[in-house]
Parts: C-alpha cells; sequence; structure tokens
C-alpha cells in the first residue's frame, strides 16, 4: 500500500475550501494523528471565514454598469471593426489579454476602494475634520485585520515572545521612533505573549499580543501614523467579528482589538489607557 501522500499545497487548498472533495478523506485522516497541523489548518478557516465576514458589504456590492460595458465593448474595438483592414489572430490575442489585464485592475480597484485610505480622499476635497475623523477610522480598520490574521495563528502568533520582553520593546521603541510602555494586563487575565513589527500606510507599526488562560487572545497596534490628530478621545468601532477601541495618547495612536463584548473590552482598554505614557 503506497503511503498517503500529503503536501501543503493540499492543506492550503483544503484550508481554503478549493480542494477536490475526493481528497478530503485524505486530508482528514492526516490531521487526525497531527494535532499541531490540525490546529493550524483550523486557524487558517477561522481566519479566512474572519476576513470574508469583515469585508462581506463590499465585496457583495454590485459591479458599476460602466464596468459591464466595458467588458463586453473594449474601447476602439467597434471602430476598429467598420475599418477597411482586418487584425491577425495573434494581435487579437494580445488586444484580449490586455484588456482583461485592465478589467480586472479596474475590478480590484473598485472592490479595493475602501481600503483606501480616506483621510486622502478627505485631505484632496479640504476638509481637515473630516479627514481627522476619516484616519482614526482607518486606525481600528487596519488594527482589525491584523488581529484577524495574527490572532489565530498556532505556530507564530508572534514575532518575538515574551521571553524577549526587553529586546521586544527596545526594538520596536527604537523603530517606531519613541519609547513603547507595553501594559500589563495580568490583573485581567491577559498575559503578554509577544509582538511583531507590521508595516502601516505611511511607517512602522508595533503589534503586542496578549492571551488569557482559555486561549482567547487581544492585540494593541500602536501607530504613529496619526500624530496630527488631537482628537484623544475613546471610540469604538465594530470591524465584523472584531470590537475595537482606539484612541491617541501623546505621539501614538492605540488600538484595542479583540472578539470579546464591548463591555469587557472596554475595561481592558481602560486598564491600558491607564498605564500609558504620551512617549
Amino acid at each position: 500500500m503506497k503511503p498517503l501522500v500529503v503536501t501543503e499545497s493540499d492543506l492550503q487548498a483544503y484550508a481554503d475550501g478549493v480542494l477536490p472533495e475526493s481528497r478530503h478523506a485524505d486530508i482528514e485522516s492526516y490531521l487526525a494523528t497531527r494535532r499541531d497541523e490540525a490546529e493550524r489548518i483550523q486557524a487558517y478557516r477561522e481566519q479566512k471565514l474572519a476576513i470574508k465576514s469583515l469585508y462581506s458589504q463590499v465585496l457583495d456590492e454590485p459591479i458599476p454598469e460602466r464596468l459591464h460595458r466595458a467588458a463586453v465593448t473594449p474601447p476602439g474595438f467597434a471602430r476598429q471593426a467598420a475599418g477597411p483592414w482586418r487584425l491577425r489572430p495573434a494581435s487579437l490575442s494580445r488586444i484580449a489579454a490586455g484588456f482583461v489585464l485592465v478589467f480586472v485592475g479596474a475590478a480590484a480597484g473598485w472592490v479595493g476602494r475602501g481600503s483606501i485610505e480616506p483621510a486622502q480622499l478627505h485631505a484632496q476635497a479640504g476638509d481637515a475634520a473630516s479627514s481627522q475623523v476619516a484616519e482614526m477610522t482607518g486606525l481600528a480598520r487596519r488594527a482589525a485585520m491584523a488581529h484577524l490574521v495574527y490572532s489565530p495563528e498556532v505556530l507564530h502568533p508572534v514575532e518575538v515572545g515574551s521571553a524577549q520582553k526587553d529586546h521586544l520593546v527596545k526594538w520596536l521603541s527604537k523603530r517606531l521612533g519613541s519609547p513603547l510602555h507595553p501594559p500589563k494586563l495580568d490583573a485581567l487575565g491577559y498575559d503578554l505573549m509577544g509582538g511583531r513589527l507590521l508595516p502601516g500606510s505611511h511607517g512602522p507599526v508595533a503589534q503586542f499580543m496578549y492571551q488569557d488562560t482559555s486561549g482567547r487572545r487581544l492585540t494593541l497596534y500602536v501607530s504613529t501614523e496619526n500624530t496630527d490628530n488631537k482628537n484623544t478621545g475613546f471610540r469604538f468601532a465594530q470591524e465584523g467579528p472584531v470590537n475595537v477601541f482606539y484612541w491617541i495618547d501623546g505621539k501614538f495612536g492605540y488600538a484595542l482589538s479583540a472578539g470579546i463584548d464591548k463591555s469587557k473590552l472596554v475595561a481592558i482598554a481602560t486598564a491600558v489607557y491607564e498605564q500609558l505614557e504620551p512617549g
């Protein structure tokens, strides 16, 4: 009997729901004897569902009629058809391929327009107040997405663990250009797991991750991208399955994210706020 061969591509296809059904039994048999792998793949499946939930409203929006028309009648084709000459098949193939790229890019732009920094759009309109509100909203959205991506991870939830806390804090403080003070949440049942460096829209961002005894995780997202915003009040946002409390304090913008009840999260956010000192 040939040994069962399962590749990483098979596992990823299974997690994404695109693996042929005929292979499901093989994968499930493989994962049944490998707990760590099973937890990792389950985390990927849950992460996919969470991200889909976060952006489902945008994905379900209808594509504008102008894009449908562009797909059916590419610009210039009608004029070419009426001309005294014909394009060779090879030329038609290249034009068709080029049009597909343009159309896909346009469609991606339509779907992804919600992720474009709202502050940039408002700044162009000259509305400074709306720009600040939009930038704050962007902070919450980016923090929620980072939480969705990294909190389900089984093997690599953080880049540097809490055992190297001093190194972690010095490294992230240096990259963000100002001292960081990750709060202690032990009294609330959450221990620091560690953290990682993330790319922001205009510079580096730090993410600290905490976990309680049940394995529930929360993340603190720290950004220096909102230093011109002087609105220091607490704000709340719900991004799909993630609740976020976010605020500005000194040089930093903070966002605390978790899939827990709003009343519980605000208590933790208050404790975080009380421990933080402006850099």
